[in-house]
């Protein structure tokens, strides 16, 4: 009889991931994560000069800067603040679903980060659309109504500083989304298990980073002085 050959099942290995150019896998996650946060550190540089910027323009102007709170819809930005931190939370999930091979949860979670990410666009979308009806962007045509006329050339600042921060975040926002993206079709492809997740743990701490920004983003230009006012 014909001798039978019988083929072993190869099993993946944390090797099966590890590029040439790194001795294990552990080297390699260290390095991605080392870029992972330099990359951070320059988005946290960029960030800090609208930041700085901003408190400088408002000890300049206070008065002109607080005659601005009206025109802040406090309750949209705090829906968005709690959509963000839902979309942390799924996050979060996500990567732990990937370390311990939990595909289908992994899909899911993703899908509800990419869900809130997508909501919280949206309402954006429509916040910029009542600011541009109410003739609140900056140039010739600024001229809300209710506003004191003595504030109506330094208002201009605020709201120039906050279609920058806001915009800004919101591009973030966007390639966070088309991250999450290609991260649920490698994920419906099997890619990601508890050898291999570095993807998902490094888009995770971009999207983490994205929602700190807007943390810091809502009460500077939501809250400060809105009441007082």
């Amino acid at each position: 009889m014909p001798e039978t050959i019988v083929h072993d099942e190869h099993t993946e290995t944390a090797e099966d991931h590890t590029k040439h150019h790194f001795a294990t896998i552990d080297q390699q996650m260290d390095a991605d994560t080392l870029g992972m946060w330099t990359f951070l550190i320059t988005e946290v540089l960029f960030f800090g000069g609208m930041f700085a910027a901003y408190a400088v323009y408002r000890e300049m102007f206070p008065l002109a800067f607080a005659a601005t709170s009206e025109f802040m819809n406090v309750k949209i930005g705090a829906a968005n603040t709690a959509v963000l931190i839902c979309s942390s939370l799924t996050m979060a999930m996500a990567v732990r679903s990937a370390q311990i091979s939990k595909t289908s949860h992994l899909i899911r979670y993703l899908f509800g980060t990419l869900f809130f990410g997508t909501i919280f666009l949206v309402v954006k979308a429509f916040e910029y659309h009542a600011k541009y009806v109410e003739h609140l962007i900056p140039g010739p045509n600024f001229h809300p109504d209710n506003l004191a006329p003595q504030f109506m050339h330094n208002a201009q600042i605020l709201f120039f500083l906050y279609f920058c921060m806001t915009g800004m975040h919101a591009v973030h926002m966007i390639v966070g989304v088309g991250l999450l993206t290609f991260l649920i079709i490698m994920a419906y492809r099997n890619a990601y298990n508890e050898h291999y997740f570095a993807p998902v743990e490094m888009i995770g701490l971009y999207w983490h980073f994205v929602d700190i920004v807007w943390i810091f983003l809502f009460p500077l230009l939501y809250l400060i002085g809105h009441w007082h006012w």
